[in-house]
């Protein structure tokens, strides 16, 4: 992305996100794809919780931005999207904030189903605080509190918030941004009538990576596309699965 379109929409060109993290490449993409539906900042409000993932509408975002506890995005966000029923809403969090902790605030809000764009950053841990496993962190992966491997599974977020209600749900690596950038057009069209939910799986090389065996940023990128599957192979899952 050039430096003159994230001027147009950031605060600052530099960010203090982690080398290799996951979260520059979407900044990209979901700049982009606002670019190309020509979507007024002005008229977004902006709303994340606690961790790195929230920091990637407040403070860069040239936008009304709304920076709330812990948990809590979607709660504060539902209450936005009834005052200021004129406004696009989009919500954007990691993984930590709206799943681990704000899991109960998800689940009633697929079920409201209230009109609002929803990006949950998922980089399978709690990168800010310290590397604690969280409810997307992969059974077996090292963390700061299981040396010996997670325990527990993982929830799907898909089929999470699908049962809870939602009918819009969608999942792109950001190993794939050409994809993510449609994927994201298709998510921010959607919350203008409807709950619209994508997982966005990212990379945290710093607090995963390190202690899961990725020698670089790259390498996690790699396995991201040798585990990825597009739509196009995905409806043919039969002969992909062949190669």
């Amino acid at each position: 992305m050039s430096k003159e379109l994230r001027q147009k929409y950031l605060r600052t060109n530099k960010t203090t996100f982690c080398l290799g993290c996951g979260y520059e490449i979407f900044i990209n993409c979901f700049l982009r794809a606002n670019e190309e539906l020509g979507i007024e900042f002005q008229k977004t409000i902006f709303v994340s919780g606690i961790g790195c993932a929230a920091w990637i509408p407040s403070p860069y975002f040239r936008a009304e931005t709304l920076h709330t506890t812990h948990g809590r995005p979607l709660a504060f966000a539902t209450g936005i999207r009834l005052v200021r029923p004129k406004n696009r809403i989009v919500v954007i969090s990691g993984d930590g904030d709206l799943v681990t902790i704000g899991g109960n605030h998800l689940i009633h809000s697929a079920r409201r189903n209230l009109p609002m764009s929803v990006f949950c950053m998922n980089n399978s841990i709690y990168a800010m605080t310290g590397g604690q496993a969280g409810a997307t962190t992969p059974k077996g992966a090292i963390t700061s509190t299981d040396m010996e491997g997670n325990k527990e599974s993982p929830f799907d977020l898909i089929k999470l918030v699908l049962a809870s209600g939602a009918n819009f749900a969608s999942r792109y690596p950001v190993a794939f941004p050409r994809q993510m950038v449609e994927g994201i057009k298709k998510n921010l069209m959607a919350g203008e009538k409807k709950f619209a939910f994508t997982e966005i799986v990212s990379v945290c090389p710093t607090q995963f990576g390190e202690k899961n065996n990725f020698k670089s940023p790259g390498q996690m990128l790699k396995k991201q596309k040798e585990s990825g599957i597009i739509s196009g192979e995905f409806d043919n899952l039969e002969e992909y699965l062949k190669l």
